[in-house]
């Protein structure tokens, strides 16, 4: 029987495989008691503000009183029901404000449980259309390198080769196609000399492979966990003029950019672009649960409606759970209503005022900011035992990985909390000790 947090940390590390760690020399731990607005009490007595809002997801923070209510009401009817034969009004008043608040052409909306099955959705609404049109051949995908779409098979055929996890999986996920990243920021000049580098080797991938493309799928804008990059919107208006040019399909993940994250509502508006279909998940609820969607435009679903199969062939046993879809209501209203663009604003410009002025460390490559992210790179990769516990001796939740440490903090944050997670960052590149420099 577990007595006290000692022995549920011990537990922890003998029981629970944590992610991207090891059960032989597992990194430490910090047990959460409670949690409420920006805040995540720990056990040991700390309070440290989540400057990572869960993985991007908590962007009203936690414990909301109106997102717990409409949770709570929810339950009282029903917390579950399966989606094939039945529907209920929080998944037709989810899918309806999904498509009025998405890029213009979205009007069929999959509901699914995950972000990688949003993106796995993607994927088989891509090679179905194909199929359906008599176009069996285009059964390879496209995507850029620095790029991360999740952990699944699909998803990770289609991660960046050298940084995921291909190596690992030879043989069983699959071979796909790769454009060199895009090189141009997203603060950057566009000039024709610059566009043609930083397409030319995307543009090489359509010509050769386009007879076996299925589709080109990548994060608009901002690439996430493969690099934490901001790219130009002319490079995403590039690839969707060359997926029209050679009738393959865009898709694009906003997985961790949707619902205000980069400043725009979705990041494709930074390049006034629509996608034939867009992965959401992350903080379409929240936090509260897992609840991803993948739209479509009525071409691709009547395509794939019209071809061999008559269906789309997928259907997961908590698609459209009804406790979900409220608690997504919930926060989609309270995003509108607490004025996400404002909060965001206010966000963006503290962060480049704290944080850019960083950039000339000795112990930094670069910082920087756009919309709700700031990302400060650094020239070594950091010791992560050592510098997750300074940041709690600094009352702040922060998880970097690789040479990167970055924030994503809730919208909800005040301008006193933020201060707290900026000058954390600040203190930590003085750190020696905190980097890998051998």
């Amino acid at each position: 029987m577990v007595k006290n947090y000692t022995d549920l940390l011990k537990c922890d590390q003998e029981c629970l495989w944590h992610p991207y760690t090891s059960m032989t020399t597992p990194l430490p731990s910090y047990l959460v008691e409670d949690a409420d607005g920006v805040y995540l009490h720990l056990a040991t007595g700390e309070k440290i503000i989540d400057g990572m809002s869960s993985w991007w997801s908590v962007v009203h923070g936690y414990n909301n009183a109106f997102i717990n209510d409409a949770m709570k009401a929810q339950i009282d009817k029903f917390s579950h029901v399966m989606f094939g034969g039945l529907t209920h009004e929080p998944a037709v008043k989810l899918a309806n404000t999904l498509i009025d608040i998405t890029p213009v052409g979205l009007d069929k909306v999959f509901l699914a449980d995950s972000g990688s099955v949003a993106v796995e959705v993607s994927i088989k609404m891509a090679l179905q259309y194909q199929h359906s049109l008599g176009k069996a051949d285009k059964n390879k995908l496209l995507t850029i390198k620095n790029g991360y779409h999740g952990d699944t098979f699909a998803a990770m055929s289609v991660c960046d080769p050298v940084n995921g996890m291909h190596s690992l999986f030879s043989g069983f996920i699959s071979e796909n196609y790769f454009a060199d990243a895009p090189s141009i920021g997203f603060d950057d000049d566009w000039v024709d000399s610059a566009a043609n580098s930083a397409i030319k080797s995307l543009k090489q991938q359509f010509k050769d492979n386009h007879q076996h493309i299925a589709a080109l799928i990548l994060e608009p804008i901002v690439q996430g966990a493969g690099g934490m990059r901001f790219y130009h919107p002319q490079y995403l208006r590039a690839c969707r003029a060359l997926c029209d040019q050679y009738e393959i399909l865009l898709i694009a993940d906003e997985i961790a950019t949707g619902f205000g994250r980069s400043g725009k509502l979705f990041a494709c508006e930074h390049a006034n672009i629509s996608p034939d279909i867009l992965c959401l998940g992350k903080a379409l609820t929240g936090g509260y649960l897992s609840l991803a969607a993948t739209l479509c435009t009525t071409k691709v679903a009547t395509t794939i409606s019209k071809g061999e199969a008559g269906v789309f062939m997928h259907g997961p046993t908590f698609m459209g759970n009804p406790l979900a879809c409220a608690t997504a209501n919930a926060s989609l209203e309270l995003l509108f209503k607490n004025d996400w663009q404002a909060q965001v604003r206010a966000i963006e410009q503290q962060l480049k005022t704290e944080l850019l002025p960083i950039k000339q460390h000795k112990n930094i490559a670069d910082v920087r900011v756009l919309g709700a992210i700031a990302v400060i790179e650094a020239k070594y990769k950091v010791n992560m035992a050592i510098i997750q516990q300074k940041f709690v001796e600094m009352g702040v939740w922060i998880r970097p990985f690789g040479k990167l440490i970055y924030i994503m903090p809730p919208f909800v944050i005040s301008t006193a909390e933020l201060k707290t997670l900026t000058q954390a960052l600040a203190n930590i590149v003085d750190c020696d000790e905190v980097f890998n420099k051998i």
